[in-house]
């Protein structure tokens, strides 16, 4: 189909920087003349020399049943915000972020245009720029710490926008160096609006804090796919309650 003034898309014209191993959303909206029917959009990725994307290009269908399929490196990885065709909504995003990801990504719609099968491609593009960053730590929270009192220790991982699950361990140090394992309780929320896929991974460590456990220290470790491992080390201080026997008040002193 031919440049129309009534087909327009509306994408961030900034470049999307993300971090490899993460994910990144195209924020998209395109409008079209009143005559054309949009049933489909198609999501290309190609050379910027290229004046238009070609079939071998695709990266996302909005298809299922379309006999083209995405380009290998991408398939299962991009799924459209809006299932929605009529909303006007094209905006993508991209899981599992790899370097080779970063480059110029164009927009197609395919519908019918007076009743005849006929698509839209649009020229303007959208850049992806993928870093490989110094991994920020995750953030550990230790709440004071009580002798013989439960206790929660909270691990969250760096990004909201982090595609797939992260694995998540925790590693308690003595005071003599040796290192235990410890399996931790997961929860996954969404801190937006459900449609905009982002998330944060946290898990969640219970236990009954000991005076043996004063001064040892505690590891969270994030390992994202495709991506390297971060973690962040506390050390862990443990409050004794006093006690009374008799007449006499003996206090508990953490040296």
């Amino acid at each position: 189909h031919q440049p129309n003034k009534n087909f327009l898309i509306f994408c961030a014209t900034y470049p999307n920087l993300s971090e490899a191993g993460l994910c990144v959303v195209i924020p998209c909206f395109f409008t079209t003349a009143d005559e054309f029917k949009t049933n489909h959009t198609v999501w290309y990725k190609c050379e910027t020399s290229q004046h238009s994307c070609s079939d071998p290009d695709i990266i996302f269908h909005s298809n299922k049943n379309t006999d083209k399929r995405a380009q290998s490196g991408f398939e299962g990885r991009v799924s459209r915000l809006e299932p929605d065709v009529s909303q006007n909504n094209c905006s993508i995003i991209i899981n599992d972020l790899k370097e080779s990801d970063s480059g110029s990504y164009q927009l197609r719609v395919t519908g019918e245009l007076n009743g005849k099968e006929d698509g839209f491609t649009f020229i303007p593009r959208v850049t992806v720029s993928i870093n490989v960053l110094d991994e920020l730590p995750p953030t550990v929270m230790i709440p004071t710490l009580t002798e013989g009192q439960q206790a929660t220790l909270t691990c969250t991982a760096p990004g909201l926008c982090s595609g797939s699950v992260p694995e998540i361990t925790w590693t308690w140090r003595g005071a003599g160096g040796t290192e235990s394992y410890i399996k931790g309780n997961r929860t996954d929320f969404n801190t937006d609006n459900p449609k905009s896929f982002t998330q944060r991974h946290i898990s969640t460590l219970t236990f009954n804090p000991s005076a043996e456990q004063h001064n040892t220290s505690v590891t969270c470790k994030i390992n994202f796919k495709g991506r390297k491992s971060t973690e962040e080390t506390l050390t862990v201080h443990v409050n004794c309650e006093y006690f009374a026997i008799s007449h006499l008040l003996f206090w508990c002193y953490n040296y």
